[in-house]
């Protein structure tokens, strides 16, 4: 099995977790979104995944794009230890606060569309960063509430145990605290960054901790 991706990405951050989580052994190969003009528009990569993002995970003859859907790959492949509850409902609302994140605060915040607000609409870069504070706040000011109806003291962003919320919250987070946002508005997010920091799985995954970093 093998993970497509850059160091600092999100949405490959978020797989590197899950497959840590579920102690599956895989190799990782950079795809530097900068370099070379982003190594994602080159022709070999682009006969991979046309959409040209990161991450794509291939095992086997599967190639595989969309972390969300890597990631149900990977929990069906490796169902133990699950990434939701076996409840239903619950599994319902895991589900949904993950998509919270991988949906309505991801996408409008990635590269490719701040390099589109710098560039071809030519907001500057104080701009730039008034977009990604003010879509991020939205959103976690949200889950905040959430994370204190339904997570347990801190910890997990709901339950006692990691879950997929979890798995996309943590990047989300890193990419909060490198464009400088106020964590100390949203105290219990902060508090499950802290305590997941402290889980291997989630410590092994940090953009810093990846052979392509810097």
């Amino acid at each position: 099995m093998k993970l497509y991706g850059y160091w600092r990405s999100s949405a490959a951050y978020r797989c590197r977790i899950a497959l840590n989580l579920k102690g599956v052994d895989y190799d990782q190969e950079s795809v530097h979104l900068v370099k070379d003009g982003g190594q994602q528009f080159s022709d070999n990569y682009t006969a991979m995944n046309p959409a040209q993002l990161v991450p794509t995970l291939v095992d086997g003859e599967l190639v595989l794009n969309q972390s969300m859907a890597i990631l149900d790959y990977i929990e069906n492949k490796f169902p133990q230890p699950s990434l939701f509850p076996i409840d239903t409902a619950a599994r319902a609302q895991v589900l949904a606060l993950a998509n919270d994140i991988a949906c309505d605060i991801h996408p409008i915040c990635n590269l490719r569309v701040l390099k589109h607000i710098t560039g071809e609409l030519g907001a500057s870069e104080e701009q730039k960063v008034q977009w990604i504070h003010n879509w991020i706040n939205k959103g976690f000011s949200a889950l905040e509430i959430q994370a204190n109806k339904y997570g347990s003291n801190g910890k997990f962003l709901f339950g006692g145990q990691v879950t997929l919320a979890d798995v996309v919250l943590i990047p989300q987070i890193y990419n909060a605290l490198r464009f400088s946002v106020d964590m100390e508005q949203h105290p219990t997010l902060k508090s499950i960054w802290e305590h997941c920091n402290t889980l291997e799985a989630f410590e092994k995954a940090l953009p810093e901790n990846q052979p392509d970093a810097g």
